[in-house]
């Protein structure tokens, strides 16, 4: 049986890896599962999967919380630094990397050194520090293969770089594709969680209102598959159906399909080069009658622009994107902030960061931790003109 250790169970991503795990008990193994400090929903996923160890990476020493892992079989550790131990451990061969953000970095990078099949859900790894997570990747003999259902659908459908003319990442455009541009700035958090067509969680489903995870998604794609930036396009899809699209130099789009649920893709990297069940619906195309794509508009998603502006630029560039977006949509969820200031902030932050060539992990924490200091100051200029 194969062992895994799943970073971030209690999130959307880890709760599909976790269904789609139990669908094939004779497969898996769950070795570890870990949490940022949502205690009592990871005791209640370990007394159900049994691992042998838990993480919850957020919270302090607590005898109490070992008492009741203890009990249930399953050895708690706490802190960050225990993150690192489970996706290097070699008990485990496979690693879910789906913690969100910036916080996921260090131990999808210690999974990749140790040499594991590297099941990247956390895009944030490649956004930050894609040349040190692929360098590293290679030198430790890691497998890497995509979550996210865009570049998934690109691995699924990508025969090797010399052919393609162009990888097309699709969007749904969110929930404010169509509103008025001048009612974005009233939203509210709840309507930016709504997405039409997908169940992810609260920060996510901002930055697919925004289209920043777009943003994210091209610089990601860009270390993946090796593919220059300007090969890279993006295509808004508001049926979700087609989850990206290939092109090569003869004509030819080849396009992966299914129904928006992450087990599709989940299921494929946990079996891959197999294919086993994920429990997702099949697709009836005959139902769907029509597909759509168009190009996204940048005065309504400004975030798209700031992630090419950002690539371009490269070295620390790509986490300043990423740390001033988590600061500012932190305070959009928290009634901080307008909507729409959420791309001023992340501007305002790359425009006065200090370049530097993130050559290792300690110079990209450097820079994350300068853009969020950057945009929190923005952020209360903001609500002090506002006040």
């Amino acid at each position: 049986m194969t062992g895994i250790a799943v970073l971030g169970a209690t999130g959307s991503v880890g709760a599909s890896t976790l269904d789609v795990l139990s669908r094939h008990p004779e497969r898996y193994r769950v070795f570890a599962l870990t949490a940022h400090d949502a205690a009592d929903s990871l005791l209640d996923l370990c007394r159900r999967y049994r691992p042998r160890l838990a993480v919850l990476s957020g919270v302090a020493e607590s005898r109490e919380l070992a008492r009741k892992f203890k009990e249930a079989g399953t050895e708690l550790l706490l802190g960050a630094a225990a993150l690192e131990r489970v996706a290097a451990a070699p008990e485990c061969a496979v690693v879910m990397a789906a913690i969100v953000g910036a916080a996921g970095l260090p131990a999808t990078l210690a999974a990749a050194r140790a040499g594991k099949r590297v099941l990247l859900a956390n895009k944030e790894a490649l956004v930050m520090a894609g040349p040190l997570f692929m360098r590293a990747a290679r030198e430790g003999g890691a497998e890497v293969l995509p979550v996210d259902s865009e570049h998934n659908a690109v691995f699924q459908c990508f025969s090797g770089k010399k052919f393609i003319k162009k990888i097309v990442l699709t969007a749904s455009g969110g929930p404010f594709r169509t509103l008025p541009v001048e009612k974005l700035h009233a939203v509210t958090p709840e309507q930016a969680c709504a997405h039409p067509n997908w169940v992810m969680g609260r920060k996510i489903s901002v930055d697919s209102a925004t289209m920043m995870n777009k943003g994210l998604e091209v610089i990601e794609a860009r270390w993946l598959f090796d593919v220059e930036p300007e090969r890279i396009e993006v295509l808004i899809h508001p049926q979700s159906i087609v989850h990206s699209m290939v092109e090569y130099a003869d004509g030819s789009v080849i396009a992966q399909l299914s129904n928006p649920d992450m087990r599709v893709p989940i299921a494929h990297v946990l079996g891959f080069p197999e294919r086993i069940a994920s429990g997702a619906q099949p697709l009836d195309l005959a139902a769907l009658k029509s597909l759509s794509f168009e190009a996204p508009d940048e005065q309504r998603f400004p975030c798209l622009r700031l992630a090419h502006a950002a690539l371009r630029a490269g070295g620390s560039a790509p986490a300043v994107l990423n740390a001033a977006n988590e600061v500012a949509v932190e305070a959009f969820l928290a009634r901080r902030l307008p909507f729409t200031a959420i791309p001023a902030v992340i501007e305002d932050t790359l425009g006065a960061s200090r370049a530097s060539a993130a050559v290792d992990l300690a110079a990209v924490l450097a820079a994350d931790a300068e853009a969020r200091r950057l945009a929190a100051q923005r952020i209360a200029r903001t609500i002090g003109r506002a006040a």
